[in-house]
């Protein structure tokens, strides 16, 4: 079951990475949470609802991806941990380096929970403000 939970893992990862919101949800059970650990503007729990939104937007913030070179993914039992770098180029032009650790529980393949740590402090710099402006671009639409 490691070696499958791995897989569920690191194809979330890469859809995540590559926007695609509906390989993520593949991966996801519904009542799913990730935590971005921190005391950021973008730290916090996001449910399954937000957690596909933000996939789907990295597809138009991060046109690259953010190419995830992977260190170390660990496994045991219900629990797979993820150590990576991304490389990306933000829509604006701005590098977007970051480290990242996750660690995921499973129940019966599918991601029910995630606890992200990142530096933080370069998401708020770098992503928050062009999260901002998707936002603002939808209530002026009426979205």
């Amino acid at each position: 079951m490691s070696e499958q939970n791995k897989e569920v893992v690191l194809k979330f990862i890469r859809a995540f990475s590559d926007g695609d919101a509906e390989t993520a949800k593949t991966c996801l059970a519904p009542d799913a949470l990730t935590v971005a650990k921190g005391f950021g503007k973008l730290s916090g729990p996001r449910p399954y609802e937000l957690i596909v939104a933000t996939t789907a937007a990295f597809k138009e913030l991060i046109p690259t991806g953010l190419r995830p070179t992977f260190h170390t993914v660990t496994a045991e039992g219900d629990r797979v941990v993820v150590e990576f770098e991304g490389d990306a180029k933000l829509v604006n032009g701005a590098s977007y380096c970051n480290q990242y650790c996750m660690v995921f529980t499973l129940a019966d393949g599918k991601i029910k929970h995630v606890n992200e740590y990142y530096c933080t402090i370069l998401a708020d710099d770098r992503i928050g403000p062009l999260l901002a402006d998707v936002e603002e671009q939808r209530k002026q639409i009426g979205a």
